[in-house]
């Protein structure tokens, strides 16, 4: 079984780093801050739509003043990792599904040098065969196309796809794969409300519903 995972707000909580990172770059525009729950509405999409928000909330529109404010968040998210922690229960999930010879990857709008940079900062960079990130080229999520090219790249046999938001929901149907949907992330409407295979609160119930699936 190919075993595909979103990132934030599925095996990590990055909201404090992102957060801290953003205002930072907020600070050096002359921009007030924000909350760290605004921050947390405006997380899911990539870097260029945190911004775009951030800078609508503020009114303003200038494309020259986004194109320097995504540089900057991602230089300085690149080495952010101090405040992230794993969800519980997240490591000795990955760890029997590796030991049952489930083959697992990472789907991320987030970009790839930050994704893996808090990987090995939290030790989980070592259950991955393949981290695909928001800045491959490709568009993305929800479109599938990242999805689409990792679950290929991974050996595109039998696969699910675990995440815990909206855009998830989205991709993983478009992609035509079933979604093990995390009720403790970073979505904004009702769980039953998107398409999914199983709901799930705790990473121990995840081997055993991949199982019966």
């Amino acid at each position: 079984m190919i075993v595909i995972f979103d990132l934030d707000g599925t095996l990590i909580d990055s909201v404090p780093d992102i957060h801290a990172t953003a205002n930072a770059v907020l600070a050096d525009e002359g921009l007030a801050d924000f909350d760290i729950e605004t921050i947390r509405s405006f997380v899911g999409r990539g870097v260029p739509m945190l911004v775009g928000q951030m800078l609508d909330a503020h009114g303003i529109s200038d494309t020259e003043r986004a194109e320097r404010m995504v540089a900057n968040l991602v230089a300085r998210y690149e080495t952010a990792v101090g405040l992230t922690v794993p969800y519980p229960g997240v490591e000795a999930a990955l760890k029997v599904l590796q030991a049952r010879g489930d083959i697992l990857g990472i789907c991320t709008n987030k970009p790839a040098l930050p994704a893996q940079a808090v990987l090995r900062h939290l030790r989980l960079d070592t259950y991955f065969a393949e981290v695909i990130g928001g800045d491959s080229g490709l568009p993305r999520k929800p479109d599938p196309a990242m999805l689409q090219r990792i679950h290929q790249n991974l050996g595109g046999g039998e696969a699910v796809y675990v995440g815990d938001s909206e855009t998830d929901a989205e991709t993983a149907s478009a992609a035509g794969l079933p979604l093990f949907l995390f009720t403790e992330g970073y979505r904004k409407v009702p769980a039953e409300s998107l398409p999914h295979r199983a709901l799930f609160s705790d990473f121990s119930d995840l081997p055993a519903l991949i199982s019966r699936s």
